[in-house]
């Protein structure tokens, strides 16, 4: 028993000296964000608006990226009415050549690049009988190869000066398979897993990757979504998850720990506690974790409605949405230039 008790002792005291170790190198780590220049895929909206936002307070130059460019016109003069030294400019980040052309630009007005945010996304939901290849190709370009192209574009610099950081906005959908959602969930899989690579061989240089996992986040981008099937259903039980607090995290908390992360260099960050729960649970017990997912395949609605024609989320809603419960994201979409004001 004595020797037993040796050995947990020592195994604690062990454990003690390792995480103390390793909080010392995360401090290492740790980056000033005032006068750097960060780079934000999709940045004229949702998530990418509000790091931006962040990024802007804490002294960062900006340059935001997306496709529509009235969008980043109002979260430019948003950004610049908060002080921020901000370059807008369209791209399609899914054409490599448009995203060097956009790295070489922001690097001659801002200078080099130390933060890149690979956030532009895309959204298909319903069920996987209405789903084309055509969906899971353009889920892979936007949340793949458009960050790896961004990535093989910075890297050149970040990799001559020695350092670096650059964060992939995954998904608890990178981690967990979620029924309705497949050519999400495998784009996802596929960023969570070149993130983590990413980060295996470019620590050693300086450069630190972070993977964000978020769950659901209450942004406002239920409007842009694309529904398939039975689309107003679909938009109903989408954006009512995304509204209940217990299940959903703010986007302005949400955008804090993912710049923390950032900030030390974390390799990954999973979030709210919901996602974390996921997470481990699918980790220890992955039979258990997708019987669940296809009981509550079930209860989401079947195929028929519009099949594999689609819709955006504000032209499919109903009595149930936007309603009382989903307000919380409705009024998000508003104030993160989701959607205009009424």
């Amino acid at each position: 028993m004595s020797r037993l008790y040796s050995s947990m002792i020592l195994g604690g005291a062990g454990l003690s000296v390792l995480l103390a170790a390793r909080e010392r190198a995360r401090q290492r780590r740790k980056m000033k964000f005032n006068g750097t220049v960060a780079l934000i895929t999709g940045g004229s909206r949702g998530l990418g608006l509000e790091l931006a936002r962040q990024l802007a307070d804490a002294g960062a130059r900006l340059a935001l990226c997306a496709r529509s460019l009235d969008e980043l016109e109002r979260a430019g003069d948003e950004l610049r009415a908060r002080g921020a030294d901000v370059f807008t400019a369209p791209c399609d980040v899914t054409d490599r050549r448009e995203v060097e052309e956009i790295v070489h630009t922001v690097q001659d007005r801002l200078g080099p690049i130390d933060i890149l945010i690979n956030n532009a996304g895309t959204i298909q939901v319903g069920p996987l009988i209405e789903m084309e290849i055509e969906d899971f190709e353009q889920a892979m370009k936007v949340h793949f190869w458009a960050p790896l192209y961004m990535t093989h574009a910075v890297l050149t610099g970040m990799r001559r000066r020695g350092k670096g950081r650059i964060v992939n906005v995954s998904s608890i959908g990178g981690k967990v398979g979620v029924p309705h959602l497949a050519p999400y969930v495998a784009s996802k899989f596929a960023l969570t897993g070149l993130s983590e690579a990413l980060r295996s061989e470019l620590t050693a240089q300086g450069i630190y990757v972070t993977t964000a996992c978020p769950g659901l986040m209450r942004t406002g981008s239920h409007v842009h979504a694309r529904f398939k099937g039975q689309n107003q259903k679909e938009y109903a039980w989408f954006s009512i998850g995304n509204a209940l607090p217990p299940l959903s995290i703010g986007v302005r908390e949400a955008a804090e720990q993912i710049l923390r992360a950032c900030k030390f260099g974390d390799p990954e960050i999973v979030f709210p506690l919901s996602a974390k729960a996921a997470a481990f649970f699918h980790g220890v017990f992955p039979g258990v974790s997708s019987d669940i997912a296809g009981f509550v395949n079930r209860l989401l609605p079947g195929p028929g409605g519009i099949g594999r024609g689609h819709a955006a989320g504000m032209d499919s809603q109903t009595a149930l949405s936007p309603s009382l419960v989903t307000r919380l994201i409705d009024d998000a979409a508003v104030r993160n230039n989701e959607a205009p004001a009424t």
